[in-house]
């Protein structure tokens, strides 16, 4: 138990730590002043016992008492405020944290951990954390002092009772630990089937169009269930484990309680305890099991917390990507791979390619489906790290550059856009965050967006949902298309950037995107004929080599996989339905 409170407070950032230190020093007073009770109480019932009671003593005891509640609740207050604050900052502050290590861990690392489980530790994990963590903090450590004062206490009325209270409270924080220590397995569980849940949620929500298509409500709602139960079943058998323990801690307080007070009668008896002490012993014996129930309720969180915080410090420890190098302005924008080699789990994905993209040039990247091409542009902007080999931007190893200033120099257009829940025209100007309403509609007119927008409810104000859900397919590749314009970096890669649009809107979609391109290094995945007979010269990837290189015409001149590539999809774009006569 103080291993994992320890734990949480190792894991706050310093200004948090020292509110949480405040506020445990504040603990004490609070517990002497629940402690000064027992002198109050001493006072009235020594002076009824010895029948000479006055108002006097009387308004003394109740002043103490009266004195020692208001002081209290002060206390319990300012502690109250002190470690709810610190709880919800240390996990906000670590929310951002982990946002920022994230954006530098290799890309390898959402595929392999999943997109549930990096949700539930930045989502389930915090907010757990934020109002269980700093709550059971508070608990805990309030009844460990004040059943530590009141025992301490105890001993200037009778050694032979305090010695039995003493006791008692070992036993009762062995037992506690005992239960943490029963406890860690299903916890374990517990939040990796929490993980599964998540994910499991996600995934059936994102893929709800296709669920509907397809009529696999029995199977996907088969899968959210039996992640539910998984998830039901160990937070069922942590919570029986902990109040099977519980309650067996709390019949050893009451018994103990029932001894303490035929001792204390006892004594009172045979002469070695006098009335006044036997009865303050009586009474300190409930004001010290209360304490220690209240330590048992909020100790079964601690595992808890410590599975919350190891969760935390994971994302956190995840290797990331050298990011401390040199704040770089190449002068010039070429791009050059070299004997490079990449593998994702074992698997090699690229095998050893080299190529030049020279600046102000166009170069094309196409072959079949899994060949590699997406994941050497990827490399080329460094979103992994090569196996072997370099990539160079501007002469210079990518690697070299600090991490900020190298993505200064890439803007990118997926085939797959994510939007985020925010304004249309905050979403364009993610590629300028100081950008003018002005220069954000010149950006989105050039990417054939601004006629839509202003046909939505609030124009440019409106709010377009999670993912860009409200928008059709082409729709959001236009707003990324002018995202890209408005960063307007030297190096642009498209992964096939008109793939979403409409035939209607291509046309012009093509002319903004030669707009955007101009004066620039551009490198693009494409299978469009129109898209790519322009290049200044092409690369075919297969099965992560370069099988061919050369310009449209050189690679049509003969045969090979670029000529049946561009032959089958010429075919397919004439393919039409036959009408019936």
């Amino acid at each position: 138990m103080i291993r994992t409170i320890k734990k949480f407070f190792d894991f706050c950032n310093i200004t948090e730590r020292k509110q949480f230190y405040l506020s445990l020093f504040l603990g004490v007073f609070n517990a002497l002043f629940v402690a000064l009770r027992i002198p109050a109480v001493y006072v009235v019932i020594k002076a009824i016992v010895e029948n000479n009671l006055t108002i006097a003593e009387a308004y003394k005891a109740v002043a103490i008492i009266a004195g020692s509640i208001i002081l209290q609740t002060i206390v319990t207050m300012k502690t109250t405020m002190l470690q709810v604050r610190a709880g919800y900052n240390t996990t906000s502050l670590k929310r951002i944290e982990i946002a920022e290590h994230l954006r530098y861990v290799p890309m390898g690392y959402f595929n392999k951990e999943g997109l549930g489980k990096v949700t539930s530790i930045a989502t389930n994990t915090m907010e757990s954390l934020s109002g269980m963590g700093s709550r059971c903090v508070m608990m805990v450590t309030k009844g460990l002092i004040t059943t530590f004062v009141i025992v301490l206490s105890m001993f200037f009325f009778d050694i032979r009772i305090a010695s039995v209270a003493l006791v008692t409270m070992i036993v009762y924080l062995l037992g506690t630990e005992f239960m943490i220590k029963m406890e860690s397995k299903d916890a374990d569980r517990f939040t990796k089937a929490q993980d599964v849940m998540v994910a499991r949620i996600l995934e059936y929500i994102r893929g709800i169009a296709e669920i509907r298509n397809f009529n696999l409500f029995g199977k996907s709602i088969t899968n959210v269930d039996e992640s539910i139960e998984h998830f039901r079943k160990y937070s069922t058998s942590m919570e029986t484990t902990y109040e099977i323990i519980i309650f067996f801690l709390n019949v050893l307080n009451k018994i103990s309680g029932v001894i303490m007070t035929l001792m204390s009668i006892a004594f009172y008896l045979n002469g070695t305890m006098s009335l006044v002490y036997s009865i303050m012993m009586i009474i300190s014996s409930f004001m010290i099991f209360e304490s220690l129930d209240l330590v048992g309720a909020f100790n079964g969180l601690t595992r808890a917390i410590e599975n919350c915080v190891d969760k935390a410090n994971e994302a956190l420890s995840f290797p990331t990507m050298k990011i401390d190098g040199m704040d770089i302005t190449p002068d010039r924008s070429e791009l050059t791979m070299e004997n490079v080699d990449f593998s994702y789990e074992d698997k090699k994905i690229i095998d050893n390619v080299s190529f030049s993209v020279p600046e102000k040039t166009q170069t094309a990247f196409v072959g079949p489906s899994g060949g590699g091409k997406t994941t050497i542009t990827q490399l080329l902007a460094r979103f992994w790290d090569v196996d072997k080999g370099r990539v160079l931007l501007g002469g210079v190893d990518v690697r070299d550059y600090s991490y900020d200033s190298l993505m200064e120099n890439f803007a990118f257009v997926f085939q797959n856009v994510y939007l985020f829940n925010d304004t249309v025209e905050n979403n364009i100007r993610f590629g300028k965050p100081k950008a003018s309403r002005e220069e954000v509609i010149e950006a989105a007119k050039k990417a054939c967006c601004h006629d839509f927008i202003m046909q939505l409810p609030d124009g440019y104000d409106t709010v377009i949902g999670e993912g860009g859900a409200t928008l059709s397919g082409g729709e959001r590749q236009r707003l990324s298309i002018a995202r890209a314009i408005m960063k307007d970096a030297p190096i642009i890669i498209l992964d096939e950037a008109t793939a979403n649009v409409d035939p209607e809107n291509e046309e012009k979609l093509v002319e903004a995107i030669d707009a955007l391109t101009k004066e620039k290094t551009i490198i693009m995945i494409a299978h469009r004929l129109k898209t790519v007979r322009n290049a200044d010269q092409i690369y075919v990837i297969d099965k992560g080599k370069i099988a061919e290189s050369g310009t449209h015409e050189e690679l049509i001149a003969h045969e090979g996989i670029y000529k049946s590539f561009i032959t089958e999809r010429s075919k397919a774009s004439a393919w039409k339905l036959a009408s019936k006569a």
